[in-house]
């Protein structure tokens, strides 16, 4: 391989693992299971809070992830921290 050729190799390769680190799911805990709030429990408390809940999903960095809308019916995308339903990361469009 010629040195243009592994320089633009090196340059895809680094755009490709940053971009990917942008759209990573946030982590929201490292407890285990056990100590999370169920499920059910979980998701009927976005609905007390108001939300209509499209999708409501754990994820794989230990979250529960709310895509749906708001009381103003704006689209959410919310990660909650399944232990507290404390919000860590959250996206609305207005």
């Amino acid at each position: 391989m010629s040195k243009t050729t592994l320089t633009r190799l090196a340059i895809l390769l680094a755009t490709a693992t940053t971009s990917s680190l942008v759209f990573a799911d946030p982590q929201c805990t490292q407890q285990p299971e056990s100590s999370w709030i169920p499920f059910a429990t979980a998701k009927a408390q976005v609905v007390e809070m108001g939300y209509q809940i499209k999708k409501f999903k754990k994820t794989h960095t230990g979250c529960y992830e709310l895509y749906g809308y708001d009381s103003h019916n704006n689209r959410v995308e919310i990660y909650y921290n399944p232990v507290n339903m404390h919000v860590v990361k959250e996206e609305k469009d207005d």
